[in-house]
C-alpha cells in the first residue's frame, strides 16, 4: 500500500523510497523503516568497512549484549558487500548456540530459531545475500514487508555516490518521500532533494519498550529478540515515526 498524507482532507499518495545496506539480523529500528517502505533498496554494492552492521549484531545473554559477528573469508581493501563472502567454517552453528542459550526460557524461543535455521539453510554465497534475506525474513515474520524490495547491484548503472547515488536511485524509481536513518545528516543534500521535489524525512526512534529477557531493556539487540520475547504480538512494537528534515536538523 502506498504511504499518504492528508492534505485538505484528502490523503494523497506518495511513493516512499528507503535505502539501506543489508544489515545482519538488525534491531527493531530497521523494521521500523521496513515498514514505511513502498519500495526497498538493498545496498547491496557499497562498500564493506569494519564496525558497522553488516556482518554483526548485539543480543541479549546473562553476561550483557554481546555481538554475534559473522566472520569473512578473506577482507579485502575497497570490497563490496556482494562481494565479500562469509567463512565456510561452522560460524552457524556457534550463533545458533549462543542464541538458543541466550532464550532458552523466551516464550517464543522456538519460532526465533527456526527464522534464524531458514536463513542459514539457504547458504548464500555472499555477505550482503544473507544479510538481506535476515532483514527480510524479520520483516515477513511481523508482517511489514515493503511491496517491492531491489538491489542496488541489479538496477541500471547509477553514477556517484553518497547523496548523489541516493538522489539519483530515488528519481529512477519515482520517490515522492525518502526516510532515511539519522546518520544521513552528516552527507545528506537536502537542498538538491527539494529542488527535485522529494521530501526528506528522518526516522523518529520511539524505542517502544517490551517484556526482555536480563536485565533492563534496551532496544539496540537484535529483532530476534523481539521475536523471541513476544511472537507475532511483536508487531505493536513495530511503531515508525518520522520528522521532516529541517526540523531534524535544527
Amino acid at each position: 500500500a502506498l504511504a499518504g498524507r492528508a492534505v485538505h482532507g484528502e490523503k494523497v499518495a506518495m511513493k516512499t523510497v528507503l535505502i539501506s545496506q543489508p544489515m545482519y539480523f538488525p534491531w527493531v529500528g530497521m523494521l521500523e523503516q521496513m515498514a514505511l517502505a513502498d519500495v526497498w533498496v538493498h545496498l547491496d554494492d557499497a562498500q564493506f568497512s569494519k564496525g558497522g552492521f553488516f556482518n554483526r549484531v548485539q543480543i541479549k545473554t546473562t553476561d550483557g549484549t554481546p555481538w554475534l559477528t559473522v566472520p569473512l573469508a578473506e577482507n579485502k581493501l575497497g570490497q563490496r558487500l556482494n562481494e565479500a563472502q562469509p567463512a565456510t567454517h561452522d560460524w552457524q552453528r556457534k550463533h545458533r548456540t549462543t542464541l538458543q542459550q541466550s532464550y532458552a526460557t523466551g516464550p517464543h524461543v522456538a519460532e526465533m530459531l527456526a527464522l534464524v535455521e531458514s536463513v542459514f539453510a539457504a547458504g548464500h554465497a555472499s555477505l550482503a545475500g544473507l544479510s538481506a534475506a535476515s532483514m527480510e525474513a524479520l520483516a515477513d515474520s511481523f508482517e511489514v514487508m515493503p511491496e517491492t524490495v531491489l538491489r542496488s547491484s541489479e538496477m541500471a548503472a547509477i553514477e556517484g555516490g553518497g547523496s548523489e547515488r541516493v538522489l539519483a536511485i530515488c528519481r529512477e524509481l519515482g520517490a515522492k518521500r525518502y526516510v532515511t536513518g539519522q546518520g544521513a545528516a552528516d552527507y545528506l543534500d537536502h537542498a538538491a532533494f527539494d529542488e527535485a521535489g522529494i521530501a526528506v524525512e528522518y526516522m523518529d526512534y520511539e524505542k517502544r519498550a517490551y517484556p526482555q529477557l536480563h536485565g533492563d531493556f534496551t532496544p539496540f539487540v537484535s529483532a530476534l529478540d523481539l521475536l523471541a520475547n513476544c511472537g507475532q504480538a511483536g508487531r505493536d512494537v513495530i511503531a515508525p515515526r518520522t520528522v521532516c528534515w529541517k526540523d531534524f536538523v535544527k
